[in-house]
């Protein structure tokens, strides 16, 4: 399956150029090894894609509700969070 997703230009950057692995989302879709993440790069100033995209296939997911610093805890109670590790 490919599954698009929205990714700030600091996060996109960093998995463009190889040094970001992984990817932490609310646990609001289903993702699985061997789907590909179609990450869009989002700039939150001008709300609004830049254009660039990059595939990513997903090669494991961990699933957690103990990130309260990034989500609020409301989102995290009701759907929880998901690590994904990125080939």
């Amino acid at each position: 399956m490919i599954i698009r997703k929205k990714v700030w230009p600091n996060a996109f950057q960093a998995i463009l150029d190889g040094k970001k692995k992984f990817e932490i989302r609310l646990c609001d879709f289903e993702c699985n090894p061997g789907d590909v993440l179609l990450l869009w790069e989002w700039d939150p100033e001008l709300k609004k894609y830049t254009g660039r995209k990059i595939n990513k296939k997903v090669t494991y997911v961990a699933k957690t509700r103990d990130m309260s610093r990034y989500y609020s805890k409301k989102d995290i109670e009701k759907l929880g969070l998901q690590v994904i590790s990125l080939e």
